[in-house]
């Protein structure tokens, strides 16, 4: 019998109740500079467990200061922050669903004020230095912020805290580990030759310039536990077709490449290395087509995530029906729905599947 949106999916010895994931969505509402999740992350996150998805996932949680995007992320880069978010993953893990932490560095795209605030560059005391591979920084209208290009020092650092990071994440009760190497960020900034012009060990062919999230991996494998899968997050495409940049050939590649390190799913989206991307359409499953190609094409075992415009039902249940993908990643219906995954069994009707948990408190109402 073929899976479906409401089949178990069984990565390692961790055994996720369905196909329905919260995707990482920034919330930009830690108060003060500290990182610190809020009532309004518990809110958010805990909310959608009670919404039947199967694995929640907080947003970019940034894994040192200076690689947050805004002085309000969520940051993991302290024992405080981990206290901080173990009460979350309880509450997520006691209504049935697996607690999930995106490990984040915004590199160049670091040190801005929030999106409802104008995403500008912060400068002086309100901001602080951003690293990336090449000292070319995100090119803003106005007067760019200088970028520095990291040192190999740097890049230690870098990997080590993530290693860190990820050892928090597990001690605080997550289930999941996701590294983000997406949306024009720090890993996908060393990925994509667009924002990487290096001439060393980090830099120029395509195995130099994945080496950073090759050992990131391997750095969270160590310490991550044997049945908890991890996840890597990749723009399958830079969508700029008139110059050398990173395509989906690229990704399958790196899925080949990051599955023997202990990489159990890649959660495929794309884009945000530049302004100038041109992005084929937006419409419903408009990414559906890259993952489908890495599911397809990848040589190794390894499980596929979809992400962007899934909207229905009958459109995540199909994904996983037909052997798009192995898990539909659910973004802005979740922050218009938050009982999107119930919804979505009781349209389906499967309300009596074994990966759905009606919270006795709403029976009546399903």
């Amino acid at each position: 019998m073929s899976a479906d949106l409401f089949t178990p999916l069984v990565l390692r010895g961790t055994e996720i109740p369905n196909r329905v994931m919260v995707s990482p969505m920034c919330q930009y509402s830690c108060e003060g500079r500290d990182g610190l999740p809020t009532d309004w992350h518990d809110t958010h996150l805990v909310s959608r467990a009670v919404g039947g998805a199967g694995l929640v996932m907080t947003e970019a949680t940034a894994v040192e200061a200076r690689g947050r995007i805004t002085p309000h992320d969520l940051g993991i880069w302290s024992d405080d922050h981990a206290d901080a978010l173990a009460d979350i993953t309880s509450s997520i893990s006691d209504r049935g669903s697996i607690p999930g932490i995106q490990l984040a560095h915004a590199g160049r795209k670091a040190s801005k004020t929030r999106p409802w605030a104008g995403g500008d560059p912060l400068t002086g005391e309100d901001g602080w230095e951003t690293v990336a591979p090449s000292d070319r920084p995100w090119p803003y209208d106005d007067d760019a912020v200088a970028t520095r290009a990291m040192t190999t020092d740097d890049i230690d650092d870098v990997i080590d805290s993530f290693r860190v990071a990820a050892e928090r994440a597990r001690d605080a009760g997550f289930r999941v580990a996701e590294i983000h190497a997406a949306h024009g960020y720090l890993l996908h900034e060393f990925l994509s030759p667009v924002t990487n012009d290096r001439d060393d060990d980090y830099g120029g062919s395509f195995g130099d310039r994945t080496r950073i999230l090759r050992e990131i991996a391997s750095a969270v494998r160590e310490v991550w536990p044997d049945d908890d899968p991890l996840f890597v997050r990749i723009s399958a495409t830079d969508w700029l077709p008139d110059r050398e940049s990173w395509t989906v050939a690229d990704s399958v590649r790196l899925a080949d490449d990051l599955a023997p390190l202990g990489v159990d799913l890649i959660d495929v989206s794309a884009g945000g290395i530049h302004p100038d991307q041109r992005i084929p359409s937006t419409g419903p499953g408009y990414q559906e087509r890259y993952a489908r190609r890495v599911r397809q094409e990848t040589e190794e075992d390894v499980a596929v995530g979809v992400v962007g415009g899934i909207t229905t039902a009958e459109q995540a249940d199909a994904l996983v029906r037909n052997g798009r993908g192995d898990l539909a990643i659910v973004g802005r219906e979740h922050l218009r729905d938050p009982y999107f995954a119930l919804h979505a069994a009781q349209a389906l009707d499967r309300l009596d599947a074994d990966g759905v948990e009606v919270p006795v408190q709403y029976d009546r109402a399903f």
